[in-house]
């Protein structure tokens, strides 16, 4: 690899790290909680994750490899009769599989294939995946953050304790 690409990966995979600590322990039920209005629930998240940025960009856009793709909010929705762990691994299976093709990819290599719904959303070689990657998995990782913090009153990483 190049330092680009390893700075590039690096970044991902502490935030990849995040989401999987900010969830760390919190049980089945917790999981399942949603905590705002728009109803998401932490295993969800977890799933759009794996299924509609790791799979999809990587393995989809990036390698044109066949992918299912989901539809609506179908990645966000968790059958009752999948256990959390299903999908936690699903998300570690996802990032063993992009991580390969990220370390065989040129930086600059643009997509294998690119969807015809992104009419207006151009190709864009590996580093701009990359940078987006980063930036939806770091976005998800905050709210992963708050979601836990209401749930059960957990907190993956602090650094500071506000008065009160």
């Amino acid at each position: 690899m190049n330092d680009e690409k390893d700075a590039l990966l690096a970044s991902l995979n502490s935030q990849r790290k995040h989401v999987l600590g900010a969830l760390d322990g919190l049980s089945e039920d917790g999981l399942r909680q949603p905590v705002l209005p728009s109803g998401w629930t932490p295993l969800g998240m977890v799933q759009h994750l794996a299924l509609e940025v790791e799979q999809f960009w990587f393995r989809g856009a990036v390698a044109g490899e066949q992918i299912t793709l989901t539809s609506g909010d179908e990645a966000w929705q968790v059958p009752p009769d999948v256990p959390g762990a299903a999908i936690l691994d699903l998300y570690r299976e996802e990032i063993t599989k992009a991580n390969a093709i990220i370390v065989a990819t040129p930086v600059d290599a643009m997509p294998q294939w690119w969807p015809d719904f992104f009419a207006n959303f151009p190709p864009r070689p590996l580093r701009k995946t990359l940078l987006h990657a980063i930036t939806e998995t770091a976005t998800h990782a905050g709210h992963l953050d708050a979601a836990r913090e209401l749930i059960d009153g957990g907190q993956w990483l602090v650094l500071t304790r506000l008065p009160g």
